[in-house]
């Protein structure tokens, strides 16, 4: 991470890194601390904010309810031409994993999840999607590879595509849900091995 959870930052410190001004730094500050990542206190300083357990778990069950009601649409409405795309999205993932590429491999993942809801007209639901999952995010790239493997990614993510295929909407669901589930497993594992990372705001 360039910058770790609980670090203090500064705009000319990043202004002066980047070239640039002042002004946009200070608006990129504001649009990060209105995503809950940035916590900017008067008089003390800017801090990134920790990862905030109960936010990821917020997070996860409006993301759950959303991508499964997506995905029985898309077994319903997805063209033969999308699913193929899909599939294309998939051996790049797997060329992502092979070369241990991260940043690329959570880059398709994105793309895998919002090409399913814009294939089928979901626009603004995976604008609700993407105003509410900053922290999942944040626990999405420390969980690659070693918490959650890519292999296991790629194998969940072709058990969502086959099933839209196959038109088994009941499958498909079963499929989203077991993905969108794996950050369960990882979290508890990552907030031990960092426990500096996260906030003490929930039980695990």
């Amino acid at each position: 991470m360039k910058f770790r959870p609980g670090q203090a930052i500064s705009e000319q410190d990043i202004a002066d890194q980047l070239g640039v001004s002042r002004q946009p730094v200070r608006e990129a500050f504001i649009k990060l601390s209105e995503a809950g990542l940035l916590s900017i206190r008067p008089q003390r300083g800017s801090f990134i904010v920790k990862i905030s357990v109960r936010q990821v778990f917020d997070a996860r069950f409006v993301r759950e309810a959303v991508e499964l009601a997506v995905v029985r649409r898309a077994v319903a409405e997805m063209k033969a031409r999308d699913i193929d795309l899909l599939r294309d999205n998939l051996r790049a993932q797997a060329n992502a994993a092979e070369d241990r590429d991260h940043a690329g491999f959570l880059d398709l993942d994105e793309r895998f999840h919002r090409d399913i809801a814009l294939h089928v007209g979901c626009e603004y639901a995976w604008r609700v999607v993407e105003e509410t999952k900053a922290q999942m995010d944040r626990v999405r790239y420390l969980s690659m590879p070693e918490a959650t493997p890519f292999s296991l990614l790629i194998t969940q993510h072709h058990a969502i595509v086959d099933a839209i295929a196959d038109r088994d909407a009941d499958r498909a669901e079963a499929a989203m849900r077991q993905h969108l589930q794996e950050i369960l497993t990882s979290l508890p594992q990552l907030a031990t091995r960092f426990p500096d990372l996260f906030a003490d705001d929930a039980p695990l």
